[in-house]
């Protein structure tokens, strides 16, 4: 249902069908936007017609007509994709008014709710289907609210409302727009804006952000309106069947009285929270508390539901899943399984790998030690800790964040077109907007921390400073927010890792008992192994021994006099001078990974990236102090490590062939560690990987190597340890001789970032020059060294393991690219039968999750 009638329509339907207060309305496919896409923004033939019947049979419910002056029906026309996309598209509310109307309305209902009604129309249609940029109608109320003498819109008197009216029209006419009086010309231009708001620059950003694909479009609904701006017992809210931020089991929202529904989302006014309705309007809190509890058994999840009173009596709009922090996720899936109302693996599924991911970032160290530095106190919106730097517009923020640095996006409000802002900054900080407000649901839904509704903060975008607490802070000015306790802070406040623990610790257990693929890291200190280990790591994927060396001083003093070394003697003295450092490194490694086994990739970087960076003279000075090399000799040695492509030179497997004294100290500090930890009494399980193999030629050449190093340790030793060897499968050539390779190779492991680069021939550390162009323009659906292109490298890897098994049938294969902490990559590779999968440390959880739900999902 949600693929054709988009989540809002499909949820629309179920809430009627299970006997739920909904106002009459029809939906509009997906399939239509797709056709009116396709047929150059033109409706498909015969949809008009279908339309109307549509509106006739609303007519019918309603008892009444549109543009019938005398007893008119007004309509909402929302979108509603098959994903929920918060603010993404157009919605236009209090169709069917016209001047005519306005005045029968007035009769009617009142010369107040009318006008009320007729100037947010007016605002509303000017905006999203005729192009009138809505601050023009912002600055018309706001100077009519001066001119009277009134803070808020509710304040405004029915002769107000009447001449705001007349100075919204006027706006029209300075944009030399026309507004159609006729009704059923506003729902044709109304539904063809929402179709093409699917093609908006803001949807398209957000579907990029939250790798959104395959959707036919939005679907159009057209409904009924009903009235929370009809006076005092009218009113408009959001709300939670439980606290989104924290999962707590109590219904949570805001609602306004004498209001209608973008009131509440877009922060014009501060809502109240959902529990003093009960004193306001207690039958139709009543009924709300009713109708929450039915939903949230029906759709046996936590549901986000927006609804209407209209003269005391209850309207329900949408229900749709509602979305959660992490911390929240986590709770409510642990609490609706202690209920019974779902079993552990529609746990395991309704838990997203990203809300994993929001509870392994950091929090506060000690929130006691910025007490002094506190400026202000917003609300809640969003948890978690934040530091960055001030910024007040969405291009400063995206540019911060290409450099790497950290930004807080400070806004009075914001809106849809300000997510590429808000995805780029740590954290939000409104002035204006509450707890459902865009700022809020947005930056939940991402995880992002967010204080919004900061009333006493004021914010010059245009002069790019705030003012807070008596404290004025510019742009680049640095600020921190608590987003669980609402503190805005001055300066940059300590951070601390998290832990797993509590509802996560039971939940992840849960999410083990589901899943083939092991999940392993990427650690190269015994530091990283502990981290690797404490959040569930069942061994290291790769080592890279190179990082080993930037460990001190000493270590990279050596690595330096041995790619200066003019001879094989004076290298293996720099290389005798590493063992114990390497070795030391191992043994910390094997000991915090007793029993799991540890994978470690010989050395693969060119040797020019252990020299300095800088000016070629103070470089060669430099290596010529630390090496005892004459300068003239460091210049030759310079000059001769130069390559034109490193990534395709000297380096990998061609090192240890060309300098076998390099390969045979790593193997040797390798077994030597592992003897010595075995003999602590803990089982250790190495298996030493070889780098950048192209030919079978190559693999055995460093197999022998290895082998005979393993020999004469042992002997030395006078102790065995088993180990595996294997290699990293990163070049196309190694994918495609995959069957020879399996001959020497125990074990592969798919070293997908290179793998990525050589298959498209894009250089990591270039692409993005051309990257945002791409994804932009659609050449590329996702960034490929962050999703794995199943399509071609993930052919290479699938025609890699058949083969490779094919030889082998025991092989154990795995990947250890970035790609292993990517759920959609993770999917992959369960469905291609790898054995496991290693990320980062910080990734793991998200790792296990991915894999629980593929194993599930497939």
């Amino acid at each position: 249902m949600k693929t054709l009638l988009g989540g809002k329509g499909a949820n629309l339907a179920e809430m009627n069908r299970i006997g739920l207060s909904v106002p009459a309305g029809f939906t509009v496919t997906t399939e239509t936007c797709a056709a009116f896409h396709e047929n150059g923004g033109e409706l498909p033939a015969g949809c008009w017609d279908e339309m109307l019947e549509g509106l006739a049979f609303v007519e019918k419910c309603m008892g009444k007509k549109l543009g019938d002056a005398s007893d008119p029906l007004l309509l909402s026309v929302r979108s509603g994709a098959a994903v929920s996309m918060p603010g993404m598209m157009d919605t236009v509310l209090n169709l069917g008014l016209n001047d005519d109307v306005a005045e029968g309305l007035a009769a009617k209902a009142g010369e107040k709710f009318a006008y009320d009604s007729y100037r947010r129309f007016l605002d509303m249609y000017g905006d999203v289907v005729m192009g009138i940029e809505h601050h023009l109608f912002e600055h018309q109320i706001d100077s009519l609210k001066k001119e009277v003498g009134v803070a808020q819109d509710n304040e405004l008197t029915a002769e107000h409302l009447r001449e705001l009216v007349k100075r919204y029209k006027k706006v029209y006419e300075a944009e030399g727009k026309m507004f159609p009086q006729e009704p059923l010309e506003q729902m044709r231009l109304a539904a063809n804006a929402v179709f093409d708001s699917w093609n908006s620059d803001r949807a398209k950003k957000y579907m990029a952000i939250n790798q959104i694909t395959g959707l036919k479009g939005t679907a159009v609904n057209i409904q009924a309106m009903v009235f929370g701006n009809m006076g005092e017992t009218s009113g408009t809210g959001v709300c939670f069947t439980r606290n989104p931020s924290t999962g707590e089991n109590l219904l949570y929202g805001e609602y306004l009285v004498n209001a209608q529904g973008e009131d509440v989302v877009a922060g014009i006014r501060t809502p109240e929270d959902i529990l003093t309705m009960k004193t306001a309007l207690p039958q139709a809190y009543e009924d709300l508390v009713r109708n929450t509890q039915l939903l949230e058994k029906h759709y046996k999840d936590m549901q986000d539901i927006e609804f209407t009173v209209q003269e005391g009596k209850l309207y329900m709009l949408q229900t749709r899943s509602g979305k959660r922090t992490g911390a929240g996720a986590v709770k409510i899936a642990v609490d609706l399984v202690e209920d019974g109302m779902i079993d552990r693996q529609r746990a395991v599924q309704i838990v997203e790998p990203t809300h994993v991911d929001q509870l392994l970032h950091p929090q506060f160290k000690d929130e006691s030690a910025y007490a002094a530095d506190v400026i202000g106190v917003g609300l809640p919106a969003s948890p978690g800790a934040a530091v960055g730097q001030v910024v007040f517009d969405t291009e400063t923020a995206e540019e911060l964040n290409a450099q790497g640095k950290k930004c807080i996006l400070v806004r009075v409000e914001t809106s849809p077109e300000d997510v590429g802002g808000m995805n780029a900054a740590e954290g939000i900080l409104t002035a204006r907007g509450g707890m459902t407000s865009h700022a809020a649901v947005v930056a939940r839904g991402w995880g992002k921390t967010c204080v919004s509704g900061c009333s006493e903060l004021v914010v010059d975008e245009e002069n790019r400073w705030l003012s807070l607490g008596g404290v004025k802070l510019h742009e680049g000015d640095w600020v921190s927010l608590n987003g669980t306790t609402g503190e805005v802070i001055r300066g940059q406040v300590e951070l601390a890792p998290p832990a797993i623990s509590g509802d996560l610790d039971k939940f992840m257990t849960w999410v083990d008992e589901f899943r083939r693929l092991k999940v392993l890291a990427n650690a190269d200190t015994p530091e990283d192994a502990k981290t690797a280990r404490d959040n569930g790591a069942e061994g290291i994927g790769l080592v890279r021994t190179e990082h080993m060396f930037f460990g001190t001083g000493e270590r990279i003093m050596a690595v330096r006099r041995m790619i200066m070394a003019a001879d094989t003697a004076t290298r293996e003295a720099a290389l005798t001078d590493l063992l114990p450092y390497q070795r030391e490194d191992f043994e910390g490694i094997f000991r915090a990974m007793d029993g799991c086994p540890v994978t470690i990739r010989l050395l693969d970087p060119p040797l020019h990236e252990f020299l300095p960076d800088g000016d070629l003279d103070e470089i060669v000075a430099m290596l010529s102090a630390d090496t005892g090399a004459d300068e003239h000799e460091v210049v030759e040695r310079i000059e001769k490590l130069a390559e034109i492509n490193p990534m395709l030179g000297f380096r990998g497997c061609r090192l240890a062939i060309t300098y076998p004294e390099i390969g045979r100290m790593q193997v040797r500090a390798i077994l030597e560690a592992a003897v010595a930890v075995q003999a602590e009494g803990k089982v250790v399980i190495p298996d030493i990987m070889v780098p950048l193999v192209g030919t079978l030629e190559e693999l055995r050449d460093q197999t022998a190597m290895i082998r005979e190093t393993a020999k004469a340790v042992f002997e030395e030793k006078g102790a065995e340890v088993a180990y595996r060897i294997g290699t990293m499968i990163e070049i196309p050539r190694a994918a495609l001789m995959s069957d020879q390779i399996a001959t020497e190779a125990e074990f592969f492991s798919f070293g997908t970032n290179d793998l990525t680069q050589m298959t498209f021939g894009y250089s990591r550390d270039d692409v993005s020059k051309f990257l945002p162009t791409y994804l932009e323009r659609g050449i590329l659906k996702h960034d490929p060294f962050q999703v794995l292109d199943q399509a071609g490298v993930g052919q290479l890897i699938e025609t890699s393991v058949q083969r490779g098994r094919a030889t082998r049938p025991e092989l154990k294969v795995g990947i250890c690219g970035e790609h292993g902490g990517d759920p959609s990559s993770v999917d992959f590779f369960h469905r291609k039968d790898l054995d496991y999968v290693s990320c980062s440390p910080f990734r793991v959880p998200i790792a296990r999750l991915a894999a629980a739900q593929a194993a599930l999902n497939n």
